[in-house]
């Protein structure tokens, strides 16, 4: 996309003036699980305080919408709802009480808020956010525990999803949910920045902390994982492995700098064997980005005793367990879960998006297919089937 696309909106968000008005426009609507989405228009009320109203134009699908989209979680499930989450957009309005943004700005909505107020807020230690923090049961805004979204004729709610709900070409956040970038970042390439580019390079920056020279094993080849590798790249990782079952991945990777590749489906021995052979005992750092419990174990397994860390980034389905017995951590092996990469949103986006415009991370390669909004349901198809990282959906 170039500039000109971006500045077009601008000057449509600048010239009209909507604010404090019901805005009527197109959305992609899940009516029941697993059934395709509905393109179809829906009424989006005004921001109410501290919460602003976001015009995306930038959206995409990731495997975290795809579960929800499946139903895969039914205490989770509600419909009708606008699913998304990964995107990019302007500010188009702004309730009582919002100072950080502001018409016109350039914002990624933020699935995992910051209020900066609670105590995990004001904690360096966590990402969580006691008020705003990542939550699939949350349908309705925290102001008064209604709705943003509604049916064209206005008699129907419509739920929110993730705090974000990005299908639809205008949404409703609260404030501490979007974070103001720089002017000049391309929208289109920072949408990523809002799920699986952020939580894959943070992984590796803030969670693991990798260090020059280590080694480094991530199971599944998906944004999530490719973005573990672009982020062990940046930061010196001499080995980093890439497991994964579809062979389509791995030129890919190696895009992003992995330097070996497995395919369980080729071994005679479990894949821990495989990379304890290839790094003489185990990998100091280990990723589990495919959300099964047995890649699960083969990644803990993977890596060395004494110190080998396991970050957990996968999405499992309740109510499954730690696939690990208790005596197993006495050999030095952790396990870590992570939540947006360990980035607080509010505070620490704005300068990775601004480390992406110098070049450090080659978000290029995490787009793989581009397709207008109308063929979102095309675009959830090429992601079961395997076929794209990330497909850019503009409005």
């Amino acid at each position: 996309m170039d500039v000109g696309y971006h500045k077009s909106f601008e000057s449509s968000v600048e010239s009209v003036d909507t604010a404090g008005k019901v805005i009527t426009c197109k959305a992609a609507v899940a009516w029941g699980p697993g059934q395709p989405l509905v393109i179809e228009e829906v009424q989006v009320a005004p921001p109410q305080k501290m919460e602003v109203r976001v015009k995306i134009l930038f959206t995409s699908i990731c495997h975290t919408d795809l579960s929800a989209w499946k139903g895969e979680n039914e205490a989770q499930s509600a419909y009708p709802r606008i699913l998304g989450h990964e995107a990019a957009g302007i500010v188009e309005s702004v309730g009582e009480g919002v100072e950080d943004v502001k018409k016109g700005d350039h914002v990624i909505p933020l699935f995992q808020g910051q209020c900066g107020d609670c105590i995990c807020c004001r904690n360096e230690k966590t990402n969580l956010c006691q008020r705003f923090g990542v939550n699939p049961l949350k349908t309705v805004m925290v102001n008064d525990g209604k709705t943003r979204f509604s049916t064209r004729d206005g008699n129907g709610p419509i739920f929110h999803f993730l705090n974000t709900s990005t299908f639809s070409e205008y949404t409703v956040v609260d404030s501490a949910c979007a974070v103001k970038i720089d002017s000049e970042a391309p929208l289109d390439k920072m949408s990523l920045l809002s799920c699986g580019v952020s939580t894959g390079v943070g992984a590796a920056w803030n969670v693991a902390n990798v260090q020059p020279g280590s080694s480094v094993a991530i199971f599944g080849l998906g944004a999530v994982g490719l973005a573990v590798a672009e982020g062990a790249r940046v930061r010196g990782a001499s080995k980093i492995i890439g497991v994964d079952i579809n062979p389509g991945k791995f030129a890919k990777g190696g895009a992003v700098g992995i330097t070996d590749f497995i395919n369980p489906k080729e071994l005679e021995v479990p894949v821990h064997e495989r990379i304890r052979a290839m790094t003489d005992g185990g990998v100091d750092y280990s990723f589990e980005c495919a959300g099964n419990l047995e890649v699960l174990r083969e990644a803990f397994l993977s890596t060395h005793a004494g110190w080998g860390l396991t970050v957990l980034l996968g999405i499992h389905p309740s109510p499954m367990l730690l696939p690990l017995h208790p005596m197993e951590l006495f050999n030095g092996r952790q396990i870590i879960g992570s939540v947006f990469g360990g980035f607080k949103g509010k505070t620490q986006l704005p300068k990775l998006a601004k480390e992406c415009m110098c070049g450090t991370l080659k978000l290029d390669e995490f787009i793989t297919h581009e397709l207008p909004f109308e063929k979102i349901n095309e675009a959830f198809q090429l992601l079961i089937d395997g076929k794209s990282l990330r497909c850019l959906l503009h409005f």
